[in-house]
């Protein structure tokens, strides 16, 4: 095959493998690359340098319809590498030239052209396969694909990969339930192809997989270059089998050299051409593993024995551009080459020209240039992320159902602890047990809401991670479909309760009152539910960000007005109490329900003077300035929201 994209003709591919949506084979071709980090500090002892270098100027060309294989030892930046190819590296010291075809690397849009299946299968654990395809194609083929041509691409690329008959089944957790690991992968593989990129790179694809599941995923990726796509694959000491997949090898020694780049033959016999043609190196047995083989005589014990740098070597075997015959002029590097190693200078010269070739475009080419970042338009984006929390939801009965068994059993437990409670109003004692139902309720209910959605949040921010690394969406679509679903459940909930509650208490039964009281409660779980995503978002993990919560729970309490009235608090203290939210959870509930009674104390004050001095509230803050509410809650869940939808 040609190594310029060109020679590759588009119709031809179409035609051959049966796919309804075409795609432009693309090479991408990557110059003197160099990737630093800052110097670890305990390193700095040791090494006088600002720097750590990880990749030191690596130069190849990965071409359509061409499986290549990026090896090399643990700590050889084989990773580093694809993630720096891929723009997924947002830290460390760049430099290199990375074209795509001919043309520079346009990082804002390379999503729309690439996909990455990821070492760690990632996907939202309550949709079934052909959902998770479903809502990958919609976001990420361009919008004039319409919806019969998009479902019938999604049925070619799960037969491709051999995904029909799972159709139906639901995706789970790893190690848990829904699929097996090797069923994982090759859902991954089919999530990036239903996006019709021209470029895959795939970290270690049969990581983790025995040899008959690794067989079956490396059947789906030599489908996937069959198709005439760009595909690179990691790989770590793979089996004979799944070596002899791959056309070429580029392999790495630890530091972020290459060693060797080039075709791997028939039963890798070019690749033990070459490094059997090194003097010192010792041949390979019979019906040994050529990919061990290889890793095991480049490894820097092997280095250091023979008084080789194999990445020396490799660089310098361009000098035979000066001539063969003139081996004179040769670098004393190069004398342990042995005549059966010369007849590679020209596959060596070829990687060079190469190289250069595919840097420049083919006349009368023209860059592939993308209008938006995103394939799908802000409103699209907001709608696939609400159709996937939806079903995430839905198919969720141990967050769902059992958020509402609580909410009636904590419903039914208050209204017989507090029962008719609120209809008393002789003494003091009988407004502070009222209010007590209110304080209990919020605590009880909100930091509930809080705790259990942090493990659902939990799971979904990685897969989010990895969605908008994809380039499916921008964070506020994916913050506006949590947000969204959240309400029409929430406000299920807030009924259930509020109706329970409100009869069993005795609270007057006045629409306005029960309006109130529904409202005040129903924001209370929002921004509740809201919080705990955003400590999720903030936080390493749910389990600390339960630990962070906790902290905020107990200032809150302490600064909801209800152990110490705002009246009696220390000046210079009240400004939190203004910035608490159960404090004006607690003032909109009393006022509403206390606010206006004219019924007489024990002391000879009404309800509504005790309420004003003893706790502050007054009841035209609500009656007047009903809207006020409003703004003061809803600033506090989007505040929660921005900074969830920040990760």
């Amino acid at each position: 095959m040609s190594s310029r994209v060109g020679s590759i003709n588009e119709t031809d591919l179409t035609k051959k493998h049966g796919m309804v949506l075409p795609f432009v084979p693309l090479s991408i071709t990557f110059d003197d690359i160099k990737y630093a980090v800052d110097m670890p500090q305990e390193m700095k002892a040791q090494v006088a340098q600002d720097r750590l270098e990880l990749l030191k100027g690596v130069s190849g060309a990965f071409r359509p319809g061409v499986l290549t294989a990026l090896m090399g030892i643990s700590g050889a930046g084989k990773t580093t590498l694809m993630d720096v190819l891929a723009g997924r590296k947002t830290g460390g010291y760049i430099d290199g030239r990375i074209s795509i075809s001919g043309y520079p690397k346009k990082q804002e849009t390379f999503a729309r052209i690439a996909g990455y299946c990821e070492q760690t299968d990632i996907h939202s654990p309550h949709v079934t396969i052909y959902e998770s395809l479903q809502y990958s194609a919609w976001l990420r083929l361009p919008p004039e694909v319409d919806s019969a041509t998009r479902e019938m691409f999604i049925e070619e690329v799960m037969e491709l990969v051999e995904l029909i008959p799972l159709r139906e089944a639901l995706v789970g957790l790893p190690g848990v339930n829904g699929l097996s690991t090797e069923q994982r992968k090759r859902l991954t593989i089919a999530v990036e192809l239903v996006a019709n990129p021209s470029i895959i790179f795939m970290d270690e694809p049969t990581s983790g997989l025995d040899a008959r599941a690794a067989a079956i995923v490396m059947r789906t990726v030599r489908n996937t270059v069959d198709t005439g796509r760009t595909v690179v694959c990691t790989i770590h000491q793979p089996s004979i089998d799944i070596f002899d997949a791959f056309d070429e090898l580029f392999l790495l020694k630890r530091g972020g050299e290459e060693i060797y780049v080039g075709p791997l033959g028939r039963h890798s016999s070019q690749l033990i051409t070459y490094f059997e043609g090194i003097e010192g190196v010792n041949k390979i047995k019979d019906g040994y593993n050529p990919a061990t083989w290889m890793l095991e005589v480049t490894s820097a014990a092997q280095e250091a024995t023979l008084g080789v740098n194999f990445a020396e070597v490799y660089k310098n075997s361009e000098l035979y551009k000066y001539g063969l015959h003139h081996s004179i002029l040769l670098p004393p590097e190069l004398n342990l080459l042995t005549s059966s190693l010369r007849f590679l200078v020209t596959f060596f010269r070829r990687n060079k020209e190469m190289i250069k070739e595919n840097s420049q475009p083919m006349p009368g080419s023209a860059d592939i240039e993308f209008r938006t970042q995103y394939s799908q338009s802000f409103w699209t984006q907001c709608m696939a992320c609400l159709w996937k929390q939806h079903w995430s939801y839905w198919r969720n009965p141990p967050y769902t159902a059992v958020r509402f068994l609580f909410t009636t059993f904590i419903a039914l437990m208050f209204g017989t602890i507090f029962w008719d409670m609120g209809s008393k109003r002789e003494k003091q004692q009988d407004l502070f047990n009222a209010m007590g139902s209110m304080y209990a309720a919020i605590l009880f209910i909100g930091v509930q809401n809080a705790t259990s959605v942090q493990p659902v949040v939990s799971i979904e921010r990685t897969v989010f991670y990895r969605e908008r690394a994809a380039g499916m969406y921008s964070a506020l679509p994916y913050a506006f479909g949590q947000v969204m679903i959240e309400i029409p459940y929430i406000f299920v909930q807030t009924i259930v309760y509020g109706i329970i509650v409100y009869a069993m208490i005795g609270f007057e039964w006045t629409a306005v009152k029960f309006f109130w009281y529904l409202f005040f409660m129903y924001f209370t779980f929002l921004y509740f539910t809201f919080y705990g995503m955003m400590t999720v978002a903030v936080t390493p993990n749910h389990n600390f960000a339960a630990i962070i919560s906790s902290a905020f729970y107990a200032i809150w309490n302490l600064f909801s007005g209800f152990i110490v009235p705002r009246t009696r608090m220390p000046i210079w203290w009240r400004w939190y109490y203004y910035i608490c939210p159960i404090a004006w959870t607690l003032y909109g509930l009393v006022a509403s329900q206390f606010g206006d009674i004219t019924d007489k104390l024990e002391n000879g004050k009404t309800v509504a003077e005790f309420v004003h001095n003893f706790y502050g509230f007054e009841y035209d803050f609500i009656k007047i300035r009903s809207s006020n509410h409003c703004w003061i809650y809803c600033p506090v869940w989007i505040h929660f929201r921005i900074f969830h939808q920040g990760i």
